[in-house]
């Protein structure tokens, strides 16, 4: 990745959220280490007609069985895609995602978060972490894929109430102690794009700058890129995977009522490959039956695909970085892109500043 430089009013509205992190992280014991995106699982209406998506889009094996949750590899795994049925009284979505961490060992983690104010959920409720700032060991058995002393398994909600899992970098959705003991079975198609990893992950919060803090504060994150003055991305290990937590934190104009709060959710997450055509991948979309979206307002259609030009002001190239978007058959939207792709400048957004 090459250098960019920020222009001085750029730096100068981007230092207020970096001064919140900065004071938050010396505030703080050490942090989590962590190294690679690893999974994300999408709660779903129709989990065969799901995977069947999948894997004739993008030839997805199955590389573990999690009692009804069926887990799909992403690339050359152990990455993966966990697929199941929706909750009653819920909606599709991404219901969390997972970053690996160095040395896993569930009480060291538990009492780094500890120190970083994450306490234990005590009780049931709050979704799989407990609610914001809480933090769930779920230890899964063989009933679902699990080890027979059970497979441990950490979720912590973020201050949104986002839930990010944290597992071994060897973590795969199988058996084993460290859920790295798979049993591959080929997909039924080879597929219509080869995806090589995650990308990234875009939260959706009440207060990015205050959540952002959090992030740099507990895995000691550098910035990956910025997407505006404001709206920096956050690095996650070395590559070029990163994490985005938008909404919140600016406050109403002047005589302004303020705006009711959007809802915390993962709002999308993004894919990569080699070798990324906007044309090919879109003509690939199109095969499987999703098609343009349409220009009329209000929110995008299940089975549909846009460009989005990402220009200057957001950090893109001067003629706009063309970000990829579609929207699967049950309405989650997924965003694909070059592997070089950092969430920076240049037309395949790959222009990042060093770490």
């Amino acid at each position: 990745m090459t250098s960019v430089k920020l222009t001085r009013r750029e730096l100068l509205l981007s230092l207020p959220a970096l001064a919140v992190a900065r004071h938050a992280w010396a505030q703080s014991g050490p942090a989590l280490k962590v190294r690679a995106l690893n999974h994300m699982t999408i709660g779903v209406t129709d989990p065969k007609r799901t995977i069947d998506f999948y894997q004739t889009l993008f030839g997805m094996p199955v590389q573990a069985r999690q009692g009804a949750t069926t887990v799909l590899r992403v690339g050359p795994g152990p990455q993966f895609m966990a697929v199941g049925a929706v909750g009653a009284n819920q909606r599709p979505s991404i219901t969390h995602y997972c970053a690996t961490v160095e040395d896993f060992n569930v009480d060291r983690i538990l009492k780094i978060l500890a120190d970083h104010g994450v306490t234990k959920a005590d009780a049931a409720g709050g979704g799989m972490s407990g609610g914001p700032l809480k933090v769930r060991v779920r230890m899964r058995g063989p009933e679902s894929g699990g080890a027979p002393g059970g497979t441990p398994e950490i979720y912590v909600g973020d201050p949104d109430g986002n839930v990010i899992q944290l597992q071994d970098p060897k973590y795969g959705g199988g058996a084993g102690a460290l859920g790295e003991v798979l049993k591959v079975e080929p997909s039924p198609s080879k597929g219509l794009i080869a995806l090589e990893d995650y990308s990234h992950f875009t939260l959706s919060g009440q207060d990015s700058a205050k959540t952002n803090a959090w992030y740099r504060e507990v895995f000691g994150m550098g910035i990956r890129s910025y997407q505006g003055p404001t709206a920096p991305t956050l690095a996650i290990g070395p590559t070029v995977q990163f994490v985005m937590i938008t909404g919140g934190g600016g406050g109403a104009r002047a005589g302004a009522p303020p705006a009711p709060p959007r809802p915390s959710n993962i709002n999308h997450v993004s894919f990569n490959m080699k070798n990324f055509n906007v044309e090919a991948v879109q003509k690939a979309l199109e095969s499987v039956g999703i098609k343009p979206r349409e220009t009329t307002p209000g929110p995008v259609a299940p089975m549909r695909h846009y460009i989005s030009m990402r220009m200057e002001n957001r950090g893109g190239a001067k003629e706009g970085t063309p970000e990829l978007y579609f929207t699967d058959p049950d309405g989650i939207l997924v965003q694909i892109q070059d592997v070089s792709y950092c969430g920076g400048g240049g037309y395949l957004g790959n222009t990042c500043p060093a770490l």
